[in-house]
Order: C-alpha cells, then sequence, then structure tokens
C-alpha cells in the first residue's frame, strides 16, 4: 500500500532505502530512543525510505513513526509469528508479512541500500553479525553502519579486537564497517561508503579471496 512520499531533496541518490536493526524494548538509556527518532527524522528528511522490522514497540517503533511524522517512506517486514507479540505497525507505506524469520531476513536484504545497527538486543546482534559476514565473504559491499550511541556497542566491538589478536579475524578477511557515535552522522557515514569507487569495492572483495 502506498500512502506517502517526502517531497524534500534526496541525500544521495544510490541510497534509496536504509535497512535499520534495532531494539523493540528502548533500554535504560533515554538515549537510545532520541537517537532512534533522530534517525527517522533524518531519513524523511532526506528522502531515504526506512526498511525495519514491522514492530510498533521500542526502538523500532520510535525510528518508524519517527520517519512517517517527517513525510518520509517506510517498509516493515515481520514474520507472522511476531504480529502480535510485536504489535504489527500497520500504519505504514508497505507492510510484508512473511512464513518465517529467513524469509523475513532475505526481503530485508533486497529492499535495502545500507544497513544499520542501533542499540538492541540479541536479534539486533545475529542481524549485525550477519550482514557483517556476507559482507566478510564478498556475499555484497552495501555499507553497515554501527551506531554506537553512548558507547552500547563498545563490547562488541571489543569483541572483535579480541577475535582479530587471536587470528581468527584474519588480514585480508577483515570485517568492514563504519563506526558512528551519534545517531546525525549515520546518512552521511552511509552515503560517503556508497560514494567509493567500484574499482576499490571489487579489489577489497577479491582480496579477501
Amino acid at each position: 500500500m502506498t500512502k506517502k512520499r517526502l517531497n524534500g531533496s534526496r541525500t544521495a541518490k544510490s541510497v534509496r532505502n536504509i535497512c535499520v536493526y534495532c531494539g523493540s524494548g528502548l533500554g535504560e538509556n533515554p538515549a537510545y530512543r532520541k537517537a532512534a527518532r533522530t534517525l527517522g527524522e533524518e531519513l524523511g528528511r532526506n528522502g531515504i525510505g526506512l526498511v525495519y522490522g514491522g514492530g510498533s514497540l521500542g526502538l523500532m517503533g520510535e525510528v518508524a513513526l519517527a520517519t512517517l511524522e517527517a513525510g518520509g517512506s517506510v517498509t516493515g517486514i515481520i514474520p507472522d509469528f511476531l504480529t502480535q507479540r510485536e504489535k504489527m505497525l500497520r500504519d505504514v507505506d508497505e507492510l510484508i508479512v512473511t512464513s518465517d524469520m529467513h524469509e523475513r531476513k532475505r526481503l530485508m536484504f533486497e529492499h535495502s541500500d545500507a544497513f544499520v545497527a542501533l542499540p538492541g538486543g540479541i536479534g539486533t546482534l545475529e542481524e549485525l553479525v550477519e550482514q557483517l559476514t556476507w559482507v566478510q565473504l564478498g556475499r555484497h559491499t552495501k555499507p553497515v553502519v554501527v551506531a554506537n550511541i553512548e558507547n552500547f556497542w563498545d563490547p562488541f566491538l571489543s569483541l572483535l579486537t579480541h577475535m582479530k589478536s587471536e587470528a581468527f579475524i584474519r588480514p585480508g578477511i577483515d570485517v568492514s564497517f563504519t563506526v558512528v557515535d551519534d545517531a546525525m552522522k549515520i546518512i552521511p557515514a552511509v552515503v560517503a561508503a556508497t560514494k567509493k569507487p567500484a574499482k576499490d569495492k571489487e579489489a577489497a572483495v577479491v582480496a579477501k579471496f
């Protein structure tokens, strides 16, 4: 279903939709909710669509509602078994109910030009790690941005450093992503990553093998 589209300028024509992974809870720090709303507002202001997990609760609901309030477009993708648990948000531009989690993740990937991880739980972590793995294995070159709001992702970043020091992340198969500490920096980071020359991206993929 189509409802509304922003009439403002687009930050980068190559970035049509950004997939946002985040928690179905708000977390303890009010900064997480503020970051989710700021990102939603910036998506709407820049004419970039939001692709997300389809719920109305927690940070998921905040980023979706803020995007809609800013005149942006939202695509919610949610598996049938979560429609009640996460209180599916129906007031979106496109709502896709899938049969399972695998279909949900595949469609989120196919609908998106970049991926952003806000604070969240195990599901958010799993989705982030999957995208990082696919980048590492050369399955795609779409930007991945970790929004390290109030140092939320520091333990995860430390774990990656530990893996690298133990030679489980070896030279040539580095994990490629961008870390920002402010929601206002997310879209500029995505745009900057998409502007990298295609040859550089291809060389980076080839180097991993």
